[in-house]
């Protein structure tokens, strides 16, 4: 087991441990000052039972959800463009000036011919102090799930810059979706310390497994309503928002920070 794996899975373990209600306060509490955390919308610090309630707080305050297509989460979208081709793959870039292969990156949840007139694409990272809950940007069908295994490095942004091709050898979950528009596909990336990546469609869906292996599922008749909960993230990661070319009229740039419920596309 490399180490990044193994030091997620331990913090895993330590930030669902419940530590008495007092110590556990001070740590919550520590914890959103240290990360300038925004709780006007969530519960008080000191009502969560553990780091990992606090991590995947939910919202009470329900968001706006503007018209069109809205982002899936909070976050600051590091990359947002079209792909090029070279050596007839897609390649799109996770920075400025680094790359890495959109059918890597998808795996066997793609047709070659749903990649052929091109692709956009977004990339949204989630920090710590992200609310870190995904919703759907749209009513859209989900067609499958294709889950890859890998490493768990940091994905902020310097390590995207160390790292060569840091999306395709992290673990990973992708969601190929459909609307009224056509194709469009949700990866979700895991990431040093993030415990676990969830969809509460599916729970049997596991990320940081002891045994993980490889998987594409197909499904039927699956619908999710526009803000619907998808899943979370324990702790921060990265969603990469890829469509086929055309499809949505991205209206967000580099480096703007997000919120889910945030129109992004007509």
């Amino acid at each position: 087991m490399n180490f990044s794996k193994q030091s997620s899975r331990l913090f895993g373990l330590i930030a669902g441990y419940k530590f008495p209600k007092f110590i556990q306060k001070i740590i919550n509490q520590n914890y959103v000052n240290y990360f300038k955390i925004n709780m006007s919308e969530f519960k008080v610090p000191s009502e969560y039972e553990s780091l990992n309630a606090l991590f995947t707080r939910t919202l009470q305050i329900p968001r706006k959800l503007d018209e069109g297509f809205i982002s899936p989460s909070d976050g600051k979208i590091l990359a947002c463009s079209t792909t090029f081709l070279a050596n007839e793959e897609h390649f799109a870039f996770s920075i400025k000036g680094c790359t890495y292969s959109v059918e890597e990156l998808l795996k066997d949840n793609f047709e070659k011919e749903e990649l052929s007139n091109g692709l956009d694409y977004i990339n949204i990272y989630l920090s710590p102090k992200d609310y870190h809950r995904y919703h759907s940007p749209c009513n859209m069908q989900i067609l499958s799930v294709s889950y890859t295994s890998g490493m768990l490095y940091s994905v902020k942004e310097n390590y995207l810059q160390y790292i060569s091709n840091l999306y395709i050898k992290n673990e990973r979950v992708s969601l190929k979706c459909k609307n009224e528009k056509g194709i469009f596909w949700l990866v979700f990336i895991g990431a040093q310390n993030v415990g676990k990546i969830r969809f509460n469609f599916d729970p049997s869906i596991q990320t940081n497994a002891k045994n993980s292996h490889n998987f594409t599922r197909k499904y039927e008749n699956l619908t999710l309503t526009k803000g619907e909960e998808l899943g979370n993230f324990e702790l921060g990661s990265t969603i990469v928002l890829i469509s086929q070319k055309g499809l949505f009229n991205f209206q967000v740039k580099a480096g703007q920070d997000i919120k889910f419920g945030e129109k992004i596309s007509d």
